[in-house]
């Protein structure tokens, strides 16, 4: 099959599967206030990705057939940047706003794929090498759309600090058989869950490479619909508002799910990675999942800086306060932290580099660095919406305001010196619904958090910087003396 379309991407959301929200369980997502926008945002997307205009940037061809670009194995440097390329056309149209588009998790299939041998390292009855290239070939062939769940839930912090899981509640391995293994207990938290085809459920936090933690390690993908497995749904962010009213939440709304699995049966032919936690935690380094992962991230967050910038810019306009200095000096801190990302970025895709398994990696150490920084500085981009924004923030009156008994009062109280009063309007709805609204705030918490705490990362960067030369010119300098 190949591309789907956008109408066929919506028909395969309609099977059956046990998605749970506001208290009962939802019958078709598609249809369901609080998820069917967002299904049908996704869907245009889909869509949007085959017009002639955008079809050989977002796709390519391969023995006849056609491809999304993020399924491209990267034989060249030039196929790291198209690769790029297409990844930041992805993020450019939800500016940022919708996280979890396909080409994330596709980058990480193909990269397993591409280093797939890595999987046989031990040996084992089970050809788990051969397992991830047919399931690539799967995926791309009918071009899924894809989650997954990386995280178990904590019952005991201290078990998680000592690189264990908790029984009581952790995904685990609770039986082998002829067919698979029964893996029981709950995971989270699959951001695009309810609106995903397959779910990837590939190991979890570090482990110890102990007896007690083999039955936690693994790696399998599944369908959505796979009977046992539940996905219960946060409140959604999308109330009905119209594009006027709630400009994002109306729109990208893409769920966030915890997922249960009740005893569910997983065909070893769905399985990648089994029984070996040392493996589990080398995979996504070793293989260069992570890279090419953090690639795609650092392409859709470029898009998110640019578009706060671009919304702190027009609302300085549309009140004259782009003449004033201290409001150009607290924009042009935002404009830094776009311009970082963006120089970032390009050095890591100008800088490719071959790895062992003969396929090109952007530069790692330029994307480790934008994904060490962007959680700490997307929430200061938010805070300078606060500080520009201020109480016209929520002095916001809503779209019917302009029709009803007081929109005389609402056309000439609410227009500003650059801007008549429903445009106005519009753009700091808009403002609100980035910075202020609950859209907008689980923004800043899925910035902070996307790749894990944030000293866990900071002391992971730490870890992998090659420090041995700069402390070498260190020790000629003291050596000289």
């Amino acid at each position: 099959m190949a591309i789907k379309s956008g109408s066929q991407y919506l028909e395969s959301l309609r099977d059956g599967r046990d998605v749970w929200m506001h208290g009962k369980r939802v019958e078709d997502v598609t249809r369901e206030p609080g998820l069917a926008r967002g299904a049908g945002t996704l869907a245009d997307f889909i869509d949007r990705q085959q017009e002639a205009g955008l079809l050989d940037r977002m796709t390519f061809v391969e023995n006849g057939e056609r491809y999304p670009m993020s399924f491209l194995l990267p034989r060249s440097a030039e196929d790291v940047r198209r690769r790029g390329a297409a990844c930041y056309e992805w993020a450019r149209w939800s500016n940022g706003m919708l996280g979890r588009t396909p080409d994330y998790k596709n980058a990480s299939v193909t990269a397993f794929a591409g280093a797939a041998e890595f999987l046989n390292e031990n040996g084992g009855a089970v050809d788990f090498a051969a397992n991830m290239r047919a399931y690539y070939e799967e995926a791309r062939g009918r071009d899924y759309v894809l989650t997954h769940t990386l995280v178990n839930p904590q019952f005991n912090a201290e078990l998680a600090r000592q690189g264990r899981s908790s029984p009581e509640v952790a995904l685990k391995a609770v039986k082998e058989t002829d067919a698979g293994i029964v893996v029981n207990g709950a995971r989270l938290l699959a951001t695009l869950g309810p609106l995903a085809n397959e779910i990837e459920v590939f190991p979890s936090t570090l482990l110890k490479a102990s007896e007690e933690n083999v039955p936690f390690a693994f790696a399998f993908t599944l369908p959505i619909d796979t009977p046992g497995l539940r996905m219960i749904c946060r409140d959604t962010y999308d109330s009905g508002k119209s594009t006027f009213d709630a400009p994002l939440a109306s729109r990208f709304e893409e769920m966030d799910a915890v997922v249960v699995f009740d005893n569910v049966l997983i065909p070893w032919e769905r399985v990648f990675m089994y029984g070996d936690p040392l493996l589990c935690n080398r995979a996504f380094a070793e293989t260069n999942a992570v890279v090419h992962m953090m690639h795609q991230v650092a392409c859709g967050k470029l898009a998110k800086a640019e578009f706060v910038v671009g919304l702190l810019c027009a609302m300085a306009r549309a009140s004259g306060k782009d003449r004033d200095m201290n409001v150009k000096g607290q924009i042009a801190q935002a404009m830094w932290i776009a311009e970082t990302v963006r120089a970032l970025l390009f050095s890591a895709e100008q800088q490719p580099e071959q790895d062992k398994w003969g396929l090109y990696i952007p530069q790692r150490r330029p994307l480790d660095t934008s994904r060490n920084l962007f959680p700490r500085l997307y929430p200061k981009l938010i805070e300078t919406v606060h500080m520009i924004g201020s109480s016209s923030l929520v002095a916001t009156p809503c779209e019917s305001d302009f029709g009803n008994d007081i929109a005389g009062d609402v056309e000439r109280y609410f227009q500003q010196v650059n801007l008549d009063s429903r445009d106005r309007v519009a753009l700091f709805r808009l403002a609100h619904d980035v910075a202020v609204s609950g859209f907008g705030n689980r923004q800043v918490l899925y910035e902070r958090f996307f790749f894990g705490p944030q000293n866990v990362m900071a002391s992971i960067y730490y870890d992998l910087y090659d420090k041995d030369e700069m402390m070498d010119r260190v020790g000629e300098l003291l050596a000289s003396t």
